[in-house]
C-alpha cells in the first residue's frame, strides 16, 4: 500500500472557510474597511467598495452571522409590521423591502398583524418586534399615534405605502391615481360604476390608501360633471369579491348597459372579469374594467389599470432606515410615489 501524503500547507488553505482578514489581505485593505463595506457603510469610497466585493466574490467569503452579531452590539435584523401576507401586493412590497435589506446583509423579522388587537400587542416596546434594529410599519394610517407619541420605539422606523409628517415615509399617491382613473372613465360611454375596499372602522387600526383613491376618483368625475351610478365595497376575500362583482353586474345589466366599472384593487377587477365573462358578456365593449395596483397577471387579462411601483417603494422605504441606521439623523424624509394609467383591452 502506498503511504498517504501529507496535506501542504496550501492544500489545508483551500480547504478552511475564508475569514474576514483574508478579504482584507487581497483587497489591501483593513478588516474594518470590510466590514464597513458589509455594512453597507456611507463611508467607503466607490472604488475601494468594488475591491472589498471583488475580494468577497473571489474567495466566496460568506459572513458568520453569529459572529457579526456579537462584535457589532446589534441584532442585525429588521421587523416588518404587515396587515396580511396574502395579497400579491405585500408580498411585491417584501420583495422590495428584502432586496434592500438583504444587500445591506440585515435579515427581515416579518409580523403579520391581522387585526387591531395585535396592533395594540405590539404598540409594548418589550415586544419581540421592537428587539430589532430597526422597524417597518406598513399600511397603517398611524399619524395620530406618532403625535400622542404612543408609538414606543427606540430604533428607528420607517412607514411603507403610508404618510406621516413625524416619521420617514415611502408611499403612493393614491389621490392622483384615483384622479386619473376618473379622468379616464369619464371618457367612455355609459353609467359609472366603483367598487371600494372596506377597511377597518377603528381608527386606530385604518389605512388611508383606499380612502384617497375614492377622493381622487370622485373628484374628477365630479369635474367632468358626471356622477357615479353606484357604489359597491368588498373585501380581499375571493368569493366575497365575486358576490360583489355578480350583485354590480346586476344593477349595470338592469340599468342598460354599456357601463365602466371602476374596481379599487386588480384583485376586485379580476373577480368583475371572471363574471363578466360568465355571463358571455363582452369585456371593453359591454363591461369595462380598470383596475389598481398592475399586478403581474394584468397584462395577460388585458386589464387597464393603475400601475404602481410597489417593488420601488419598498426598496426606497428599506433605504430611508439603513440610512438611518447608518447614522442620519436629520428630520422626517417622505418619498412620493405616482401611479401611472396602463390602457390595456378591458377599457
Amino acid at each position: 500500500m502506498e503511504p498517504v501524503p501529507k496535506t501542504g500547507y496550501g492544500e489545508a488553505e483551500t480547504m478552511r472557510k475564508p475569514t474576514i482578514q483574508d478579504v482584507a489581505r487581497q483587497a489591501g485593505v483593513g478588516v474594518g474597511t470590510v466590514s464597513r463595506v458589509l455594512n453597507n457603510h456611507v463611508a467607503v469610497k466607490g472604488a475601494t467598495r468594488e475591491t472589498v466585493l471583488k475580494a468577497i466574490a473571489d474567495l466566496e467569503y460568506t459572513p458568520n452571522p453569529h459572529a457579526r452579531r456579537i462584535a457589532g452590539g446589534k441584532s442585525y435584523t429588521i421587523s416588518v409590521l404587515l396587515p396580511v401576507l396574502t395579497t400579491e401586493f405585500y408580498v411585491r412590497l417584501l420583495d422590495g423591502l428584502e432586496s434592500a435589506f438583504q444587500e445591506a446583509r440585515y435579515d427581515v423579522a416579518i409580523f403579520p398583524l391581522l387585526d387591531r388587537s395585535r396592533l395594540e400587542r405590539y404598540l409594548g416596546s418589550h415586544t419581540l418586534a421592537y428587539q430589532a434594529d430597526g422597524l417597518v410599519m406598513a399600511t397603517y394610517n398611524l399619524t395620530q399615534m406618532f403625535h400622542e407619541r404612543r408609538l414606543r420605539t427606540q430604533q428607528p422606523t420607517v412607514l411603507v405605502d403610508a404618510f406621516s409628517d413625524a416619521v420617514d415615509s415611502s408611499f403612493m399617491d393614491n389621490v392622483s391615481g384615483g384622479r386619473l382613473a376618473g379622468e379616464y372613465a369619464v371618457s367612455l360611454p355609459g353609467n359609472l360604476y366603483a367598487v371600494w375596499v372596506e377597511t377597518e372602522l377603528d381608527h386606530l387600526f385604518t389605512t388611508r390608501v383606499f380612502e384617497d383613491r375614492r377622493s381622487g376618483f370622485l373628484s374628477a368625475v365630479q369635474t367632468a360633471g358626471r356622477s357615479v351610478k353606484r357604489e359597491f365595497t368588498s373585501s380581499f376575500d375571493s368569493l366575497t369579491a365575486r358576490n360583489t362583482a355578480a350583485t354590480l353586474l346586476d344593477d349595470a345589466q338592469a340599468a342598460g348597459l354599456p357601463c365602466t366599472v371602476f374596481a379599487s384593487a386588480d384583485m376586485l377587477a379580476g373577480a368583475l372579469l371572471d363574471e363578466v365573462r360568465l355571463r358571455g358578456l363582452k369585456i371593453g365593449q359591454d363591461v369595462r374594467v380598470i383596475g389598481f395596483d398592475d399586478q403581474p397577471w394584468a397584462a395577460e387579462r388585458e386589464l387597464t389599470t393603475l400601475h404602481q411601483p410597489v417593488e420601488s417603494m419598498g426598496y426606497e422605504a428599506a433605504q430611508l432606515l439603513l440610512s438611518r441606521l447608518n447614522g442620519y439623523k436629520g428630520p422626517p424624509r417622505a418619498r412620493r410615489f405616482e401611479p401611472r394609467l396602463i390602457v390595456r383591452g378591458s377599457a
